[in-house]
């Protein structure tokens, strides 16, 4: 029997299989791969459905009548399709001034509008709960794209003014510690910023008046290690905003902690 919808198809092993598809507004949409000729109809008659009632909206997923013919990353691109006029490949959610990227049904990312054709051609993907891109063949950090690098703990080197960390609109991610191995102290009855290198284990490298000379002091401890033959793959700060001519008279005027110049047989 044909079923609208469902073509029959085959993969490369032979082994038989069946597509779904359907048109609107001329633009010819794929739905899917499904393992049977009536799972593909039921997905395109959910599509078919959706398309043509603005009532029926992404919370109505779980309710609908067919069930989960559709897969919920469909059912995003679908919605967003019938209301925004623009197809992305995506789980895209276009809103008035920024959009939601949906991994699930109940989880879903806020990004601003100037991030869209970004995320349009750039799928996310989690693994042990980080989020990801596939940029020129690469996995990026995502937090990495607003400044939050993978060292960073959240409350202490960044934080998320509204609270939800799952908003990732630039007005709301506040880079609190801009610098690897630098943390804001309370020493000898003043705010200093405290300088640590972990190696085997933490090692205090000092106390400095600025963010900055603490930051230039942890890249001078790296390479007093490296030259003492650790090899450890650290990441070392950037001091944007300044010349080379400043850091190097930074650098050189900075004092390290004797515990790190004393070391000996770092080679790992």
């Amino acid at each position: 029997m044909n079923l609208p919808g469902s073509f029959e198809s085959r993969k490369k092993d032979g082994s038989l299989y069946y597509r779904s598809s359907c048109t609107f507004k001329n633009k010819h949409i794929s739905l899917g791969s499904f393992p049977t000729a009536l799972e593909a109809h039921r997905a395109y008659q959910q599509a078919t459905e959706l398309l043509k009632h603005p009532e029926i909206t992404l919370e109505s997923y779980s309710q609908h009548p067919l069930g989960h013919a559709l897969p919920f990353e469909k059912w995003v691109i679908l919605c967003n399709f019938r209301d925004n006029h623009i197809y992305f490949s995506t789980p895209i959610y276009v809103r008035a001034s920024f959009f939601h990227y949906y991994l699930e049904e109940n989880l879903r990312l806020t990004f601003d509008i100037d991030d869209l054709f970004f995320y349009a051609s750039h799928k996310i993907s989690r693994r042990k709960g980080h989020l990801f891109v596939a940029h020129y063949g690469m996995q990026l950090n995502l937090p990495n794209r607003y400044g939050i690098k993978n060292y960073a703990v959240e409350g202490k080197d960044y934080r998320f003014v509204n609270g939800d960390c799952h908003d990732y609109r630039y007005e709301n991610i506040e880079i609190l510690n801009p610098y690897q191995g630098v943390s804001a102290v309370e020493y000898r009855g003043k705010k200093m910023f405290k300088a640590v290198l972990h190696l085997k284990g933490n090692y205090t490298i000092g106390y400095y008046d600025s963010a900055l000379e603490a930051a230039i002091a942890y890249n001078k401890a790296v390479d007093v290690v490296r030259k003492k033959g650790c090899q450890k793959n650290f990441m070392q700060n950037e001091t944007e905003g300044i010349t080379p001519s400043v850091y190097a008279d930074i650098y050189s005027r900075l004092s390290i902690s004797p515990k790190l110049t004393g070391l000996n047989n770092l080679q790992n």
